[in-house]
């Protein structure tokens, strides 16, 4: 559900479970506050997102319409750009096109598997903390096969220090498995996962 917030003059993005989401940077522009998701910013007035407030929950953007293409983590803060909320400038998309909350993410409580190949297959190793880095912390590759998320939701990252590319993992879609590289997303072209956190909600 959308909702014309008529206290902010500029356009900008708001969610929560709540978020305000701007038409400009620096929450400038047209404001419109989201408490649900969206499949097509369009819909509610929007040609183009280019900040946000979260107020509370977790969110994820899309760069493209019904939750296709690149993902970006949207937690409780202010995203006044692009590069605050992309985290990499080596994929350069200044805009997303949909979003939906992460009803399931629990900072306290998330625990995941990741294996080795997909289907489940060859070694593993249980995650429950936030990684920077899965090669220091003893996974031997710089790729995983597949994952089953037991409970909460993680942001995985193509490279360490939660860089790169963004896949969002939860318990609650495809009951928690992901068995191969290409359940990840629409925009996932590799199995390189080299960092991997907790989603805050």
């Amino acid at each position: 559900m959308c909702t014309f917030n008529h206290h902010i003059t500029n356009m900008s993005l708001l969610l929560s479970l709540k978020s305000h989401k701007y038409i400009l940077e620096h929450f400038q522009g047209k404001c419109m506050e989201f408490t649900s998701e969206c499949c097509n910013i369009h819909d509610c007035g929007f040609d183009n997102i280019r900040s946000i407030r979260v107020e509370s929950g977790a969110w994820v953007g899309y760069e493209h319409h019904h939750f296709e293409g690149q993902q970006f983590v949207l937690e409780r803060g202010e995203y006044p750009n692009w590069e605050s909320y992309t985290g990499n400038l080596s994929y350069h998309t200044e805009w997303f096109k949909s979003f939906r909350p992460i009803y399931c993410a629990s900072h306290h409580s998330s625990r995941m598997m990741i294996y080795e190949r997909e289907n489940f297959m060859g070694r593993c190793t249980e995650l429950c903390d936030d990684y920077p880095s899965l090669q220091a912390m003893g996974w031997f590759r710089p790729e995983v096969g597949s994952m089953h998320v037991q409970c909460g939701a993680f942001v995985c990252y193509e490279y360490p220090g939660y860089r790169g590319q963004q896949y969002i993992m939860e318990c609650e879609k495809h009951s928690g498995d992901y068995q191969h590289w290409r359940n990840w997303g629409s925009h996932c072209q590799t199995p390189k996962i080299q960092s991997i956190r907790r989603i805050r909600h």
